[in-house]
């Protein structure tokens, strides 16, 4: 059993531990957050002690490691320090918001032997993972295009000065809570992307950092990808795949949090019709954690690997300056 500190106690970080409570690979043991009224209601809510310095949760010889759920700027000194420490470290995503931040993160863990855990959970859904297999199998045959959106209207009452909504920590709207997935399932399945081609609007929400974000990708094969996310309209998500011999298509009933049936479409040469396959509401936070926990051990090899980490911050990176610049297209390779 993995014993960790949960670094940062707001709405994600309690949702983690919770998740984490039925785990039998990983134990929440304590709660870091300097902010009092917080770390008091996840004391009363878990009963789990909290600290207020981050330190003196690395400090802990009972802290094996650390899962952060902090703004997107503290991520780097947050893991660094940990890897200083040698301490297993899980971070949020995004990773970093500069491929340059992320390169010193995963420097610092390989040097320290450290597995960098990242919370693409997305990658754990049932049918998310029905694609991979069918993409690991070859039945899509050559993959020519990819699309994927996912929006939710949960950030309606947000305060315009939320962290989560700030251009600074949050760049171009929903991408570093929505998009930075759906582009790494797609760096999953068609490797390194060349291109990116962004665009930002903010038309319903009051956050500096705007609602609606869409953006198209060219991939070194020539694959081509397309993702939309919206912050300002009821939850809608979907993942589809399109090749020489199949395509295959998830979307979602209900939002990720609460869970709910998923619906696979599929079809290949030679198909009279589409196939629908109905996937039941699994747990891909928790399973992404404890796939994480199994590397720690050495149990198995962890499916993210470096050129993943830092691939899909340049694409994060190219994206915000092609959106500054009204839709320039942007090299990737510039920056990362």
């Amino acid at each position: 059993m993995l014993k960790a500190a949960q670094v940062g106690l707001g709405w994600w970080g309690a949702q983690v531990t919770r998740v984490l409570q039925s785990s039998d690979k990983i134990e929440i043991v304590c709660g870091v957050d300097p902010v009092a009224p917080i770390a008091e209601k996840y004391t009363g809510d878990f009963g789990l002690p909290v600290y207020a310095d981050y330190q003196q949760a690395l400090d802990d010889p009972a802290v094996e490691a650390v899962i952060l759920t902090v703004p997107h700027r503290l991520h780097e000194s947050a893991v660094l320090q940990a890897a200083a420490a040698g301490k297993q470290v899980f971070c949020e995503k995004p990773l970093a918001l500069t491929v340059a931040s992320a390169r010193k993160m995963v420097e610092a863990c390989d040097a320290a032997g450290l597995v960098l855990g990242i919370g693409h959970e997305r990658r754990f859904e049932p049918a998310w993972e029905e694609i991979k297999r069918m993409y690991d199998a070859g039945e899509f045959g050559t993959i020519i295009h990819m699309e994927a959106h996912w929006s939710h209207d949960r950030w309606l009452g947000m305060a315009a000065d939320n962290w989560r909504g700030s251009k600074e920590e949050a760049p171009a709207a929903g991408w570093t809570g929505m998009g930075v997935h759906l582009s790494d399932m797609m760096l999953s399945l068609a490797g390194r992307a060349v291109n990116v081609q962004a665009h930002v609007a903010k038309r319903i929400l009051a956050i500096p950092t705007g609602d609606v974000v869409s953006a198209h990708f060219r991939f070194a094969d020539d694959t081509t990808g397309y993702i939309a996310a919206l912050s300002c309209t009821p939850d809608y998500a979907r993942f589809a795949v399109y090749g020489s011999h199949a395509w295959a298509e998830a979307r979602e009933t209900q939002h990720v949090d609460p869970g709910g049936t998923t619906n696979f479409y599929v079809r290949r040469r030679g198909d009279a019709a589409q196939t629908r396959i109905d996937f039941e509401p699994a747990s891909p936070v928790k399973a992404g954690y404890e796939h994480w926990a199994d590397a720690v051990a050495g149990r198995t090899e962890y499916r993210f690997t470096n050129e993943q980490r830092l691939g899909n911050v340049a694409i994060l990176e190219a994206l915000v300056e092609s959106a500054e610049r009204g839709g320039e297209p942007m090299d990737i390779a510039r920056f990362g």
